[in-house]
């Protein structure tokens, strides 16, 4: 088994590279898609959620992660806060996908702050998505985020420059989604060969 961490900034068109590493035959676990598993009603994380931002974060009885992003991006203190009820828990849910998978899998792992999250992950190989920060806001823009709120996230996130100095690979994304694509077959067949070297 592999195991590659898939990291990139807001924008970057990490999301788009992890499809196409799925349609390519990875197993592609998204951490978003676990931040919002662990924090679900019911959850242990939606407790100490609740009990450190208080129920005014609630929707519907459900955690409105839109009014929770808008509390911890204006904070860096509240941001490392809810950090670190959210880290364990997003990796102990990936690390119970991994038990559960083929033993000859290369498995993807979608995972936005990789760098901000003290490297509590033990990866085989790191792959970054990078593309110009103009380019980022545009695509952040066409997705209906403002100006402010792009830029509130990106100053939460590392640079490409960091994501780029822990990578193995590094995808540049400023081109059209065919370049993009032709870049991850490239590197889907290296991670094949590492994979059966292993």
């Amino acid at each position: 088994m592999l195991i590659v961490a898939l990291t990139g900034g807001i924008g970057s068109g990490k999301s788009t590279a992890g499809s196409t590493f799925e349609n390519l035959g990875a197993l592609v676990i998204d951490s978003d898609q676990l931040a919002r598993e662990v924090i679900e009603r019911g959850t242990p994380g939606f407790d100490q959620i609740i009990q450190e931002f208080g129920d005014g974060i609630l929707k519907n009885g459900e955690i409105d992660r839109s009014a929770l992003a808008a509390i911890v991006f204006e904070d860096p203190a509240l941001l490392f806060k809810l950090e670190s009820i959210t880290h364990p828990l997003i990796r102990k849910a990936f690390q119970n996908y991994v038990t559960r998978a083929p033993k000859d899998a290369v498995v993807i792992n979608q995972i936005p702050l990789l760098v901000e999250s003290d490297h509590n992950y033990k990866f085989d190989l790191v792959i970054t998505v990078s593309a110009k920060q103009e380019l980022r806001k545009e695509r952040l823009l066409a997705r209906g985020l403002s100006d402010a709120e792009i830029a509130r996230r990106m100053a939460a996130q590392a640079t490409d420059l960091q994501r780029e100095a822990i990578a193995d690979f590094v995808i540049n994304n400023d081109g059209d989604e065919a370049s993009l694509i032709s870049e991850i077959e490239r590197i889907w067949q290296k991670l094949q060969i590492i994979n059966k070297a292993k």
